[in-house]
C-alpha cells in the first residue's frame, strides 16, 4: 500500500480502538459491544479493495487482541477482521463512491453477523465458551443494532477521508500518475504533432512569402 494509505489506516484504526476500549466498552450496554473497529475496516475496504481490506483488518484485529483488557487468544480477532475486510473489499462500490445507502448497510449487517459467528466459532475451537453464557442470539441482535446505529456516522466519513487521501496530488510519486499521463500523451503524439504541424506550416508560409518577394524584386529589376 502507499504511504498515505498506511498512515490514514493506522491513524483511524488506533483512534477507533482507543474509543472502543475506553468509551464504548465502558457503557455497559446489554449484549455485544458496539464494534467501531469493524466499521473502520469496512469503510477502508470499500475504498481500497479486498487485499488492502484484508491487511487492514488483520492489523486492526491484532491490535485489538493485544490491547488491554483483552482476555482471549492473540490472533483470534485478527482472523475475523481479516476475513471481513477481504469480503467487504470484494463488494466495494465502483470507484469507492456510494450511490445508495442500501448496499453498504446490508454489508454492515452481514459483517456484524459474520464477525460475531466467526468469533464465536473460533472461540469454540480454542475452548472459549463465553458466547454460550451470554447467548448467541442476543449477541447477534445487539451487534447488528449497535453497528447499524453507528454506521451512518462513521462509514461515509471514513470513505470520504480515504478517497481524499487517495486523490492527494502530493502523495503521488514522480513515476506514478504523472509519468503515466505523460507517457500516454507522448505515445499518442497529439500535442507534438500539432506543434510540429504549426511550426512546419509557419515555415512554409515564410518561405513562400520570401519567394514571392524575391520574384517581385527580380521583376522590378528586369523592368
Amino acid at each position: 500500500m502507499r504511504f498515505n494509505r498506511m498512515l490514514l489506516s493506522t491513524t483511524l484504526v488506533v483512534v477507533a480502538l482507543v474509543i472502543q476500549v475506553s468509551v464504548l466498552a465502558r457503557l455497559q450496554l446489554p449484549g455485544a459491544v458496539p464494534d467501531l473497529l469493524l466499521l473502520v475496516v469496512l469503510g477502508l475496504a470499500f475504498v481500497y479493495g479486498h487485499m488492502a481490506g484484508a491487511f487492514i483488518g488483520f492489523g486492526a484485529g491484532l491490535l485489538a487482541d493485544l490491547a488491554p483488557p483483552a482476555d482471549h487468544a492473540a490472533g483470534r480477532y485478527a482472523l475475523v477482521l481479516c476475513v471481513i475486510g477481504y469480503l467487504a473489499g470484494l463488494v466495494r462500490p465502483d470507484n469507492g463512491q456510494i450511490k445508495s445507502a442500501t448496499g453498504p448497510m446490508v454489508v454492515v449487517v452481514g459483517a456484524a453477523i459474520g464477525s460475531t459467528l466467526l468469533y464465536a466459532g473460533v472461540g469454540a475451537l480454542v475452548g472459549d465458551t463465553a458466547a454460550r453464557h451470554v447467548g448467541l442470539g442476543s449477541l447477534l441482535f445487539t451487534a447488528v443494532v449497535y453497528d447499524l446505529l453507528l454506521a451512518p456516522f462513521t462509514v461515509p466519513l471514513i470513505m470520504a477521508l480515504a478517497r481524499r487521501a487517495e486523490n492527494d496530488p502530493l502523495s503521488e510519486s514522480p513515476s506514478g500518475g504523472g509519468g503515466d499521463v505523460a507517457s500516454r500523451w507522448l505515445s499518442s503524439g497529439t500535442g507534438l504533432r500539432i506543434g510540429t504541424q504549426r511550426r512546419g506550416g509557419l515555415r512554409v508560409k515564410a518561405a513562400r512569402t520570401r519567394a514571392a518577394r524575391a520574384g517581385r524584386i527580380k521583376g522590378v529589376k528586369r523592368l
